[in-house]
């Protein structure tokens, strides 16, 4: 019985698996991405390295926060709109009054992330998720991007 080699130590060979996740988000808001991305690098066989996501999306951002006190969500986005209020009188408004603010809380959050995996799971602090900003009105479907490079799980192959 032969055993493929595929995964920890330092000469395993890296691999790479390239996907895309689509949510759907029913206006501003935040979706936790956690779950959807952790089965993902399961799916992949995912063991250690690096899984970089970007949100394909010039109007929701992505970022990691907690996922313990329901209070950190809304207050990060009572801060988000004051820093880019809806009532100034913006030049690109073609989308509506929520259009340009959207464009500003994503280059203040970001659109993508870069999450070591260790043994086959993200690699997050006890109190983090991945969460989904959306920052439109109307919501939509949104893409992200995912790409993981490292080392995959130890199977045993199949004579």
């Amino acid at each position: 019985m032969a055993a493929d080699r595929r995964s920890g130590g330092a000469d395993a060979p890296l691999r790479q698996a390239m996907g895309r996740l689509a949510v759907l988000t029913r206006g501003v808001g935040a979706t936790n991405l956690t779950a959807e991305i952790d089965a993902w690098l399961e799916r992949n066989e995912a063991a250690d390295g690096l899984l970089t996501i970007l949100l394909r999306h010039t109007s929701a951002s992505l970022t990691i926060q907690e996922n313990a006190s329901p209070e950190v969500l809304p207050d990060l986005a009572d801060a988000l709109d004051r820093l880019a209020p809806r009532d100034r009188p913006w030049r690109h408004d073609l989308e509506g009054e929520d259009d340009m603010p959207a464009h500003v809380k994503t280059t203040l959050t970001g659109v993508s992330l870069a999450i070591p995996v260790r043994a086959g799971g993200l690699d997050l602090g006890a109190w983090q998720a991945i969460w989904l900003l959306e920052h439109r009105d109307r919501g939509g479907r949104r893409e992200l991007s995912l790409h993981y490079l490292g080392t995959l799980r130890l199977t045993t192959a199949v004579p």
